[in-house]
């Protein structure tokens, strides 16, 4: 199927859906929703597989609002990974079903229960949840699947990965078996195929792409460094343009340490990972989606969910210990006809990840040379050597196209050696304001709002 002459007026899709398209502004549909929903929309049970990025969340949905038109109760479950990916998926449901009654409840964790369970209690027609909260819900007797006629597992591989099979296998001893069930995700691997076999019926095999293919329009690179050179080499990086930037690290703490970095470099970061609250996590992300920051440094929770337009970099400041998660964060930039880059920093003891990467996604990836040179990784070098926070770039230097400003710098102007400048609270989406009043000077990104 040519998916770029047809339209989504030609996938029997009801008036309804199409006006719903429209809003939204699309009119051709990307090849997995071209080829999921035809037997979706049948009521066969599917497995899709396409890169992150490719429209796999309509692909799903469109036919689930179509088979649910019309009805009440609880009709359809779809599990999902990250509180953030739940929130996407949430939203795509109210775009999509606009003009419709069909209502959706997102149940994560984070947040207080009291407003989910008077949801569950009114029995909106589509649960959209992370398994452990959803299990909370069902243990107390909020929620009720016997009514169940769509299961959809969205980034299933994820799921597995973050061990979550025990709690799939308690939710699947709980849905009708009579039932239609999707499953898709970016990658395939051998757990998710066990998974599909023992739950799904007959499915239908979607696959746009292979299994562990990235995104094609991500212009990818590796620096082999050490990890004491990882930070000084993302400022070079920062210094060098003005594009949004995705930070993934391996640890909450390194993720902290990360951030703090960059705020007393003077770029305006927010941090996204498992200690933070939910109220936190959805400030950062949205200061992110806005531009009001630059920079979001996150854990793997963001790998999926991200739904965030013209991401321009995407960092691995460290590799990540499952090579399948490498194509989802890859896959946070050059989204849908949008084009980035991905650079990976692989340090000696990370070098065992990086060939199971590259075996992964049979390509070699590019090596890119340290610029060990430059003024900025010299600047943040010798302040590792002297323990002292990177706050200023050398003097004269222009910071992303503008000019510097005289006075700063100067051996006159330079802080005693002793002086630990005042950290900037951390709020979670720190503007860099703190930098800002110890007379850092700030870059030339600018907020972008959309």
């Amino acid at each position: 199927m040519n998916t770029q002459t047809i339209e989504f007026t030609s996938l029997r899709l009801s008036a309804a859906s199409l006006n719903a398209l429209k809003r939204m502004g699309f009119t051709h549909p990307t090849p997995i929703q071209a080829r999921a929903i035809p037997p979706a929309l049948e009521g066969k049970d599917v497995i899709g597989c396409a890169a992150t990025g490719t429209g796999k969340t309509a692909a799903f949905l469109l036919p689930l609002l179509e088979r649910l038109d019309g009805k009440r109760g609880t009709r359809a479950l779809i599990l999902a990974p990250t509180r953030e990916l739940v929130d996407q998926i949430a939203d795509q449901l109210e775009k999509l079903g606009h003009g419709r009654t069909i209502r959706g409840v997102s149940i994560i964790g984070g947040v207080g229960m009291g407003g989910q369970q008077e949801a569950l209690r009114r029995q909106h027609e589509v649960i959209i949840a992370t398994p452990g909260r959803l299990l909370d819900h069902m243990d107390r007797g909020d929620a009720s699947l016997k009514d169940l006629e769509l299961l959809v597992l969205d980034e299933a591989d994820r799921m597995l990965d973050m061990g979550f099979r025990p709690q799939l296998n308690r939710i699947m001893a709980k849905v009708p078996r009579v039932r239609q069930t999707m499953l898709f995700s970016a990658t395939m691997a051998g757990e998710v195929a066990e998974f599909a076999s023992k739950h799904l019926k007959d499915p239908v095999r979607v696959e746009v792409a292979r299994s562990g293919t990235t995104a094609a329009r991500a212009e990818q690179q590796v620096f082999l460094c050490a990890q004491e050179e990882k930070t000084p080499l993302l400022l070079t990086l920062l210094d060098a343009d003005t594009d949004s930037t995705l930070v993934f690290t391996r640890t909450k703490h390194r993720a902290d340490k990360v951030a703090r970095a960059l705020e007393r470099a003077g770029h305006s970061v927010s941090r996204i990972h498992g200690n933070r609250s939910q109220s936190q996590r959805r400030a950062s992300l949205e200061g992110f989606r806005d531009g009001t920051h630059r920079v979001l440094v996150a854990t793997d929770i963001a790998a999926r969910g991200i739904d965030v337009e013209a991401i321009g970099h995407v960092v691995l400041y460290d590799l990540p210990h499952v090579p399948e998660d490498y194509v989802h964060r890859v896959g946070r930039t050059a989204r849908a006809a949008a084009a980035g880059r991905a650079s990976s920093f692989c340090a000696p003891d990370e070098a065992d990840l990086l060939r199971a990467i590259e075996r992964l996604t049979r390509l070699a990836l590019p090596r890119a040379t340290v610029p060990r040179d430059a003024p900025i990784f010299t600047a943040a070098r010798q302040a590792q050597a002297t323990r002292q926070p990177v706050a200023e770039r050398p003097h004269g230097q222009r910071q992303h196209g503008g000019p510097s400003q005289p006075g700063r710098n100067k051996p006159g102007h330079a802080k005693p050696t002793g002086h630990k400048p005042a950290r900037a609270r951390s709020s979670g989406t720190s503007s860099g304001s703190g930098a800002a009043a110890r007379g850092v000077k700030l870059g030339s990104w600018k907020p972008r709002r959309r």
